[in-house]
């Protein structure tokens, strides 16, 4: 696994399945940017919030935790969980 799959994996979010639960749980690692300041990855947020939102579910409840530095380059990773619920 090279340097840019790592960075790749540690950005990345789960996807939910196409199942029609009630509920589905989602999680977004929204790193901060190489250089300067804020997130390099908030449209990755925004695209998971919309997708859902296609899927007919609205967010229920967010709630974010810091995952603090991680190797060269590192920077704040910030865990983004969410929790969209189906509109009936």
């Amino acid at each position: 696994m090279g340097l840019l799959d790592k960075a790749r994996e540690e950005s990345s979010y789960s996807v939910a399945s196409g199942n029609n639960y009630h509920y589905v749980v989602l999680q977004v690692t929204l790193k901060e940017k190489f250089i300067g300041t804020g997130s390099g990855n908030l449209s990755e947020l925004e695209n998971v919030i919309n997708a859902q939102a296609a899927k007919g579910y609205r967010p229920h409840t967010i709630s974010t935790a810091n995952g603090g530095s991680k190797g060269l380059g590192g920077g704040d990773r910030i865990q983004a969980t969410m929790v969209f619920e189906k509109i009936e």
